[in-house]
């Protein structure tokens, strides 16, 4: 149970965007990729199936894996600038409560503004917060998937499944290859 509301939008100019999406690739071949999961139950394992199918299906190199430190704060500097650093492209999420999908918009922006391509994953329940975060960073109509509400109780027969339905669209999100499955 909390004990507190946190406001994931305070300070709203924290790290904003630049207005611009990073470059995409052609491709993910060889491509490195960086996960940003938050602590919210089953995202890192989301986004561990998801970086599996790249390997298997796109060819992307190995992963460097990050884990927030809280499921409303955005990311600290130290670990977007080492994925920033470190690689080409980025998973987010997920959000699947109100202050971690802002949260995890807030970090694909910060992570687009560093020249990153990001590919964020929110829960379809959460899109308004999702995109009020976006518009306090200056990004209205920022690019992110959604997937159905909730992942945290998802088997991992499920996730897997979950995982190979998103695949398409975090392909196009972090390629110059346009998804339907990104929201605006």
């Amino acid at each position: 149970m909390f004990e507190a509301m946190i406001d994931p939008t305070f300070p709203a100019a924290r790290r904003g965007g630049a207005g611009t999406r990073a470059p995409r690739p052609a491709g993910l071949g060889q491509r490195r990729i960086g996960l940003l999961a938050n602590t919210k139950r089953n995202a890192a394992e989301l986004l561990d199936a998801i970086a599996g199918l790249l390997a298997e299906r796109q060819g992307t190199a190995p992963v460097r894996r990050h884990r927030k430190p809280g499921i409303a704060e955005q990311a600290p500097d130290h670990v977007l600038a080492d994925l920033a650093e470190s690689c080409d492209v980025v998973l987010v999420g997920v959000g699947d409560c109100g202050s971690c999908s802002a949260s995890a918009v807030a970090d694909g922006i910060a992570l687009e503004a560093a020249g990153v391509p990001a590919a964020v994953i929110c829960s379809e329940a959460f899109t308004l917060s999702a995109d009020a975060m976006a518009a306090l960073k200056g990004e209205a109509g920022y690019r992110y998937l959604t997937t159905p509400h909730p992942v945290a109780p998802l088997t991992p027969a499920e996730l897997t499944e979950r995982a190979k339905l998103l695949l398409p669209g975090v392909v196009g999100a972090l390629t110059d290859r346009p998804s339907a499955t990104a929201v605006a």
